[in-house]
């Protein structure tokens, strides 16, 4: 497991040792607006993509770092704990991609930069494994990405949308990348998004697009398509603006809420609001930051506060930059002071909540060819109290004695921890992968748990929609608002399958049958076994499935018979696939029909043949109702010593065949009365013809 141990709670106590040697308190400060301060080291490439691993380092990638002509690609890796970093060179310029965390804990690195000025888009992707300090890379995309912003969704997929594409234009289409098998085909949107759009997964599946044009719009990734939500009050796009989705809890049963910052240029203050589960969500005005922001960045802390840090009022100015850090806090909707720290963050600069509950900030790039080498660290308020003469000190944090590996949606897990009895609240924090002002993966879900002696009962969350599966912080703070430090919590997707059946109708006349073939398809190591019903069978009809039950995956014949008596009509069937307490349906439809029928008819209606000789009629058989079957033809009446043959013996549908009838020398003569049959199931037609022989 992955957490912070009695070692590393030890090496982040030794962070805070420093942070102590570099800026002393400021008395009555500390503990209302949180504390600023400068590390030592210097980030030595350009910081533009970052992600917390669940190592608890930080994936660096820089790529060419926003230099023309630049082809020393580089990414690094920043330990928090020590302080230190180790840079190493990527195979492609990964500039300008789009990252984040996949179920696993690797890293999803979404395209990048194939050319400069003009800008074009990569249409590679690779993986970074922490475990190997590798970047592999995986299938291409349709086309390229240059600014596209990846959507981790409910079942682990990473969707990505927008960016400039190999030839220049933007990418207006959606692609789905799955693990092991690649991309999905292309979903084109009817709209041209802006670069990097700010998108995040709702409950509901949904994927919300906030901005920064002022149209809000939905996809929903079942059907590949797009609806209009809201229209921002602010009238102008809000261009490298932030947006939250703010924490998600079970006590308003996970009600999504989306706070937009800034953005602009020139930029704006103002904040705005959206509630996604309201009948008719529509954007209101929030608090006013201090300063107005583009370029900024808004990190959930370990309390599910946001905090609103660096940007400027005109983008890429330096003499404009907004230094104030600003505090939300959504159970009020209102801003705090959250003191200012020291450089200008302005253009790829970015900001990640640390498992220590601090923030990392790192970065700004306002000109090609230079960039803020200073990294600082914040340290909420909630870090600090005071002793009992009023000076300001750490103040004492709840701790993790164990929690587990994994976690399953639905399921209850035991933390153990002494301070059980002081605990307010217990959250998930998905590890952040901020870029351009924007976190493609950071999401706070509060769990309900129950206190007991020493320990947390503490209930996951109930699906991937409200927390994706991969590597989280999990925090517990305590009823002074303190959080511990972090533990990496895996959420994994339990065993699954889905069912789906085809074709997804069948018409069948009555008195006969319909096959539909059902397909199981496991999902996150399946290997149970699925068994078969069917409900919506009309009157009369039966249904019987071959194999009665599949194990892991395969498919099933699911034939369906009807009776003379079964009813003429369309009938929804909804096919049930159950494993254990799992549960899938598919649906088809049976349509039920008339028995169609044929008739027959002969030309000529006589023929003479004399004896040693031959004679033919021509039989025309015709469907009525719809009929589709096989008649198959006979003849009676013949005399002796003659013979026969139909050429076909038989008919589909629609159809002729020719009767030939031959007398032999030693036939007798006479006039011969003889009986055409067709034949198709229980249905009989006839017609009769006469034959001379002389």
């Amino acid at each position: 497991m992955r957490y912070a141990s009695s070692s590393s709670a030890r090496n982040y106590v030794v962070l805070f040792v420093l942070l102590l040697a570099l800026v002393a308190f400021s008395a009555g400060q500390a503990n209302v607006q949180g504390r600023w301060s400068t590390l030592p080291t210097p980030m030595p490439i350009n910081p533009i993509h970052v992600a917390l691993l669940d190592t608890g380092k930080v994936l660096v990638v820089s790529g060419s770092g926003n230099v023309a002509g630049n082809t020393n690609y580089q990414a690094a890796i920043w330990d928090p704990q020590t302080d230190m970093v180790t840079t190493q060179p990527v195979t492609w310029d990964m500039f300008c991609n789009g990252m984040v965390a996949l179920a696993d804990g690797r890293i999803f690195i979404n395209g990048g930069t194939l050319q400069y000025g003009p800008f074009r888009g990569a249409l590679q992707s690779a993986i970074y494994n922490p475990a190997t300090n590798a970047f592999t890379n995986v299938q291409n995309m349709a086309h390229g990405r240059w600014y596209p912003t990846v959507t981790t969704l409910g079942d682990g997929r990473v969707m990505t949308f927008s960016g400039l594409d190999e030839y220049g234009n933007t990418n207006s289409a959606v692609e789905i990348y799955t693990v092991g098998s690649g991309w999905s085909g292309q979903y084109s949107a009817s709209w041209t998004p802006p670069l990097y759009p700010r998108m995040h997964l709702l409950p509901n599946g949904k994927v919300f697009y906030s901005g920064a044009t002022t149209t809000s719009r939905l996809f929903n990734p079942s059907t590949q398509t797009w609806t209009t939500v809201a229209t921002t009050n602010n009238s102008n796009s809000r261009t490298y603006g932030a947006s939250v989705l703010l924490p998600l809890t079970p006590s308003n049963n996970y009600d999504p809420r989306v706070l937009i910052l800034g953005g602009g240029n020139p930029s704006t203050a103002t904040t705005e609001l959206i509630d996604l589960g309201a009948a008719m969500p529509t954007w209101n005005w929030g608090p006013n930051m201090s300063q107005p922001r583009i370029e900024m960045n808004a990190t959930i802390l370990a309390d599910g506060k946001v905090l609103a840090t660096g940007g400027s009022l005109n983008d890429e100015d330096t003499t404009t930059a907004s230094l104030n850090a600003d505090l939300y806090d959504p159970a009020t909707s209102t801003f705090s002071s959250a003191g200012a720290n020291s450089y200008a963050r302005l253009y790829h600069s970015v900001s990640l909540l640390l498992p220590n509950g601090t923030v990392w900030l790192a970065g700004g790039n306002p000109q090609s060819g230079t960039y803020e080498h200073n990294m600082e660290i914040y340290e909420p308020a909630y870090l600090f109290t005071t002793d009992s003469t009023g000076n300001v000190i750490y103040a004492p944090r709840p701790s993790i004695s164990s929690a587990p590996n994994t976690i399953g949606y639905g399921s209850s897990f035991t933390v153990q921890t002494p301070n059980a009895a002081s605990i307010s609240s217990v959250a998930l924090i998905r590890n952040g992968s901020p870029t351009h002002a924007f976190d493609m993966d950071q999401r706070y879900v509060r769990l309900s748990f129950t206190a007991g002696s020493g320990a947390l009962t503490v209930t996951a969350p109930p699906n991937g929609n409200i927390a994706p599966p991969g590597y989280y912080m999990l925090f517990l703070v305590d009823n002074s608002g303190v959080p511990s430090i972090a533990n990496f919590v895996q959420v994994i997707a339990q065993p699954d399958f889905s069912v789906s059946a085809t074709p997804s109708s069948q018409s069948v006349a009555q008195g006969n049958q319909a096959s539909y073939t059902v397909n199981i398809a496991p999902a996150n190591g399946f290997t149970g076994t699925v068994g078969f019903n069917v409900s919506g069978l009309p009157q009369g009809a039966t249904a019987t499935f071959n194999p009665i039950s599949i194990t892991g995956s395969g498919s099933s014949t699911m034939t369906v018979s009807t009776s003379s008596s079964t009813p003429a009509g369309s009938y929804p069937l909804t096919i049930t696939a159950t494993s254990g307490s799992l549960t899938h349906t598919a649906a088809v439809t049976l349509v039920v029909t008339a028995p169609g029928t044929f008739t027959v008819s002969v030309t000529p209606t006589s023929q003479t043949v004399s004896r040693g000789s031959s004679t033919q009629y021509a039989v025309t058989i015709s469907a009525q109702g719809g009929f589709s079957g096989t008649v198959n033809l006979s003849l009676s009446g013949l005399p002796t010593r003659t013979s026969s043959s139909f050429n076909p013996a038989s008919v589909v549908g629609t159809g002729s065949s020719t009767l030939k009838v031959t007398a032999n020398k030693p036939a007798l003569v006479g006039t011969y009365t003889l009986t055409i049959k067709g034949t198709s199931g229980s249905l009989v037609q006839s017609a009769t013809v006469t034959l001379i022989i002389n």
